[in-house]
């Protein structure tokens, strides 16, 4: 059936970048050959991703021109589909652990700001239940497919719908894009996590070369006793996060501090609701750019909510200094 409304905007960007600039077969550097883009629906909001494809330009490789797409983009939706992991895990957890029916499963998406229609949730239970069955359905496919590449590289992450649900591990290939086991635990403890990969590892008649993932212990623990033979690659956005945990609670404190000196905004607002005047305009013009800079959190680590409300408060300062000034200037002819 064909699409009778357009789709949603996008309210946040994500650029993913391969993790690996050198290509697993020849070890020469990989260029930056391409951008796709997709926009995936997900239970915070619509998603615009830019990947940042690489190729390897040698003739003589193996993988020459063969795209290498980003890593981090099988953490967001499936291949070819718009709406990410998160909501196919709502979706399956709804349908096979509350027994909802789909007109419910479609009332409890759209009330958390999820356009879908009541078709497309009987297709995303469809690959739900294909995502559990994928090593049982296709493992005579997927080993062809890994056999031609003599190596798998793979990304492992946990998705959660909400707190108390099962997690839904997904494990996938990152030089062919195939999800090679998905399947839900209740405990993300080092030995179930050992299970699955030893799992993978059995029914691949290939070597893991490399695991990608998040710094979570029970993961570095169940990879060094499934594949130590296999180096570990954390995330870098995590890798980052972790590094620069000392000065984020340093920036968290400033925050929290500022906030202190500013407080009564309300009040002063409150005072001039009832003042007609452009001078009640201009108060209640500088207490909600206040309001603003205070409910601003920034995109920790790399953009540090606190450096950036100290900056938004001495502009906020700055400009009315300047009103000051402007009201303090004696009176001048018209000529």
């Amino acid at each position: 059936m064909a699409r009778r409304s357009c789709q949603p905007a996008a309210t946040t960007t994500k650029i993913l970048e391969c993790r690996y600039r050198a290509c697993i077969s020849c070890g020469g550097r990989m260029w930056h050959d391409y951008n796709n883009f997709r926009r995936v629906r997900t239970l915070k909001g619509v998603v615009q991703l830019h990947l940042k494809i690489r190729r390897c330009p040698d003739p003589q490789c193996d993988r020459f021109r063969v795209p290498y797409r980003p890593e981090a983009e099988g953490q967001w939706a499936l291949p070819q589909h718009e709406f990410g992991l998160d909501v196919i895990v709502l979706v399956g957890a709804l349908r096979h652990q509350q027994h909802r029916s789909v007109p419910e499963i479609h009332q409890h998406l759209q009330q958390c700001q999820v356009q879908v229609s009541e078709r497309t949730v009987s297709n995303l239970l469809a690959r739900y239940d294909e995502l559990l069955a994928v090593k049982l359905g296709d493992s005579e496919r997927i080993a062809a497919m890994v056999g031609k590449q003599q190596r798998v590289i793979l990304a492992l992450d946990g998705l959660q719908p909400d707190v108390g649900h099962e997690v839904l591990w997904v494990m996938r290939d990152c030089l062919s894009g195939e999800i090679l086991l998905a399947k839900t635990l209740l405990s993300a403890t080092s030995a179930d996590l050992s299970a699955l990969l030893l799992q993978v590892k059995q029914a691949l008649m290939v070597p893991v070369v490399a695991v990608v993932s998040d710094g979570q212990q029970s993961i570095r623990k169940a990879v060094a006793t499934a594949l130590p033979e296999a180096a570990h690659g954390l995330c870098q956005f995590h890798y980052l996060r972790e590094a620069a945990k000392q000065i984020y609670d340093a920036d968290r404190h400033a925050k929290k501090e500022l906030k202190k000196r500013v407080r009564g905004v309300r009040a002063i607002e409150r005072s001039v609701t009832d003042s007609p005047g452009e001078m009640g305009e201009v108060v209640q013009g500088y207490c909600q750019a206040v309001r603003a800079a205070l409910t601003d959190d920034g995109r920790p680590p790399l953009d540090a909510a606190g450096l950036r409300l100290h900056e938004r408060l001495e502009a906020i300062e700055h400009s009315l200094g300047r009103v000051e000034q402007t009201q303090n200037l004696p009176n001048r002819s018209p000529d």
